[in-house]
């Protein structure tokens, strides 16, 4: 070794050192910025012979203008097929199939992610591979074609649940004119409007490395892998602005007040009673998500007083009470499947259960400390299958941070009782809300559901 090559590799540590310092990442995790500002993790896991590589972007459907919906679901397929330096969709295709990748794509409000897996011997070809799938794709007719079809029946396979009908009309609600900016699968509407002009504009507005977390994972080097990112992707030109701020997000409005709405669908079999709040946003309220995610899970427990006052009553044949943790506010989502001959008792009690979600004996000390403990044990349960955790960790890098993650557990402990009382008070007790019930037609006119299921009833 030289001693030049000897005083890079000791810097190279030493940038190692500091940034697993920063964001206290696991012993096996490695962090490191490139120059232009791309964000290279490498977790190290020799368990079995693979390797998933994945790039992620802030970039969702919050970002996404009406005439945008759902194009950044689309942009991703098309990032898949034809590339200016391995030539048309099907000699991709072919290649990929060679190196025995297997890939997906996930966009949702506020992260979009190319990934893969496969045998840790190709991790080169692979790397040159993504790198030339995100820089360098081609935007034609053809692709562009086939992502509409894609997009396209998707959202009818998704419009034939009844549930997503139910899903659909809350965020309208919830969300207001907003509420596409919540749903990454856009409209059909928006989708066949889609053009080539809007999807360039989409890779011109956020697909740069200073906007962009880079993660390799499975048996691997982290400083060949650091190397190896360095080499491809440090030609990469960052950006020189911050995209969320040149096209902030707009501010979602507040719910001004309790509304109620029903969908009918002859295909829903068992009747469900949605009630959903906007939550807390890790930009405004970041201790509150860790309250929200305490109190959902002692909610959804069997022991809970929840619970025993609806499913062991026989008011409900099941619940779940749910937070997600977002950058822009979470939605709060209380789903209730009623017993189909008890609905009006069963939200009568429902309501009478949130009026009592602050009470002091509400939560007993126990149920608190399992809560914390347990949701503990589900974070390293998430580290267990490689190529799953890369795609955790993209999504916290995305809407939070990596820090956010890698501190979690600590930050679960110091919640309090305090803590979930003051949350239940400013999110959820005596807060507009809104409400959805999905029946069947003959049943809506049986219980006569029009008169109890409304606001102020």
């Amino acid at each position: 070794m030289t001693i030049k090559s000897y005083i890079l590799t000791l810097l190279s540590c030493f940038v190692i050192t500091a940034l697993k310092a920063q964001t206290k990442l696991s012993e096996n995790i490695f962090s490191k910025k490139l120059a232009n500002g791309l964000t290279v993790l490498v977790i190290e896991d020799n368990s079995v012979p693979l390797a998933t590589v994945s790039m992620t972007f802030k970039n969702g459907a919050c970002n996404e203008a009406s005439n945008y919906s759902g194009l950044t679901y689309m942009y991703h397929n098309m990032l898949y097929k034809a590339n200016a330096t391995y030539g048309p969709a099907e000699r991709v295709a072919y290649i990929t199939s060679t190196l025995g990748m297997v890939r997906n794509l996930s966009v949702n409000e506020e992260n979009a992610e190319c990934h893969f897996t496969m045998p840790s011997f190709g991790i080169n070809e692979g790397l040159k591979y993504m790198n030339a799938a995100i820089r360098f794709p081609v935007l034609d007719e053809k692709g562009l074609n086939e992502a509409k079809n894609i997009s396209d029946k998707e959202l009818q396979g998704k419009e034939s649940n009844p549930m997503f009908m139910l899903n659909k009309n809350m965020w309208q609600y919830l969300w207001g004119d907003l509420y596409k900016r919540k749903m990454a699968i856009g409209t059909h509407e928006s989708i066949q409007a889609a053009t080539l002009s809007l999807m360039d504009s989409i890779q011109k507005k956020y697909y740069y490395p200073d906007n962009a977390l880079l993660t390799i994972a499975g048996n691997v080097s982290h400083l060949q892998m650091f190397n190896q990112a360095d080499e491809l992707f440090g030609t990469w030109k960052a950006s020189g602005f911050d995209p969320l701020k040149k096209w902030p997000v707009p501010p979602f409005k507040p719910v001004a007040q309790t509304r109620y709405f029903t969908v009918e669908d002859a295909g829903a079999t068992v009747p469900v009673i949605l009630l959903a709040w906007q939550g807390p946003g890790t930009r405004t309220d970041i201790a509150s998500t860790y309250a929200a995610d305490v109190f959902s899970y002692i909610l959804t427990q069997n022991a809970s007083k929840l619970n025993k006052a609806l499913v062991q009553s026989g008011l409900a044949l099941e619940l779940s009470f749910n937070y997600l943790t977002l950058s822009r506010g979470g939605p709060i989502t209380f789903l209730i499947k009623p017993n189909p001959s008890k609905i009006k008792e069963c939200l009568a009690e429902v309501k009478r259960q949130i009026s009592l979600f602050d009470a002091d004996d509400y939560l007993t000390t126990e149920q608190i400390a399992t809560a914390q403990r347990k949701l503990e044990i589900n974070q390293i349960r998430r580290e267990e299958v490689t190529s799953d955790f890369v795609n955790t960790l993209s999504f916290w890098w995305s809407s939070t941070s990596l820090d956010y993650f890698f501190t979690y557990a600590a930050n679960l402990q110091k919640v309090k009782r305090a803590n979930l009382q003051a949350y239940v008070r400013k999110y959820i007790k005596n807060k507009p809300y809104c409400a959805g019930l999905l029946i069947t037609p003959d049943l809506k006119a049986q219980l006569k559901t029009d008169d109890f299921f409304k606001a102020g009833k």
